[in-house]
């Protein structure tokens, strides 16, 4: 069996993109050719990597089980490049950023700016998702670092944190709320009022659902939006309660009124995030190097 890179190259952009034509623009190949050399890597292989229809392409059980593989090979190729580029004093490679949306922890443009200005051969790509969705990108191998959220003090299973922020969350009504004539209040006297927070997922939204459950009552949810200055918005305008960071009511001053949470305290953590014993290529993990040091100076 002769199996080539370029196969693998092909079907694992396919399956990423889930079409045969946005697979060909992005890696600028004619869309015959991609087609001509998976169906040859299935011939090899004796079963279909895919199943092909007018609208859509999706893998089959065997294909869903060779992806990882064909990742595998293809970031061990990329390693391999890389490697004799660290020795020459050219880095190579790719670095798979991912970030929650509006994260305005620390500057990431600047952030990679700064990477790009040292190591001008590293392709860099940046995608914005839930915490949750993240994590698994990590664990996949199709990212290798993100900034991400998540409640408690620990990061999910087969995840290394470096903390960027953690500070209390909480209760954020508009002036003209009754609530506005206080300073603090327990959750549990929050139970008959409308919550607006982030989607299901880890951070904000998983720290209100277990605070609501060891203050006794489920949260009632009128709105949900992944941007927290839409959460904020919509609670100046009374629509509602939103669970936001501390410092999200010092940058509307006058226009939202924040009450320390009491019985339980909660508290959000936002932290730069890569799988359990590091990125697999040298560019990656030279990234993961530079931001740590960037972002936590002196540590």
């Amino acid at each position: 069996m002769v199996m080539e890179l370029r196969q693998l190259r092909y079907f694992v952009t396919v399956a990423e993109e889930a079409s045969f034509t946005r697979a060909a623009a992005k890696l600028h190949v004619a869309q015959p050719g991609i087609s001509s050399q998976i169906q040859r890597l299935e011939r090899e292989l004796g079963q279909p990597l895919l199943e092909r229809s007018a609208r859509s392409v999706r893998l089959t059980q065997v294909g869903e089980a060779v992806l990882p593989h064909a990742r595998a090979a293809l970031a061990a190729e990329e390693g391999a490049r890389s490697a004799v580029g660290e020795l020459t004093g050219l880095l190579r490679g790719r670095v798979a950023l991912g970030a929650i949306p509006s994260c305005a922890v620390f500057d990431l443009p600047g952030l990679l700016a700064g990477f790009h200005d040292r190591h001008r051969a590293v392709e860099i790509t940046l995608s914005e998702s839930r915490s949750d969705v993240l994590f698994a990108g990590l664990r996949s191998g199709e990212l290798d670092v993100a900034v991400a959220a998540y409640s408690g003090t620990e990061p999910p299973p087969g995840i290394e944190a470096r903390v960027l922020a953690d500070e209390p969350l909480v209760a954020a009504v508009a002036t003209t709320d009754p609530l506005a004539a206080f300073d603090a209040v327990a959750l549990a006297d929050l139970r008959d009022r409308a919550f607006i927070t982030l989607p299901p997922g880890p951070g904000i939204r998983s720290a209100l659902d277990e605070g609501c459950a060891a203050a006794g009552f489920r949260p009632r949810i009128a709105f949900e939006a992944s941007d927290p200055a839409m959460l904020a918005e919509l609670a100046r305008r009374g629509l509602g309660v939103a669970l936001l960071p501390e410092s999200a009511i010092g940058e509307r001053p006058g226009e939202l009124h924040g009450l320390e949470l009491t019985r339980p305290r909660l508290r959000g953590c936002v932290s730069l995030v890569w799988r359990s014993g590091g990125p697999g290529g040298p560019a990656a993990r030279a990234f993961l190097r530079y931001a740590v040091d960037t972002l936590t100076p002196g540590e």
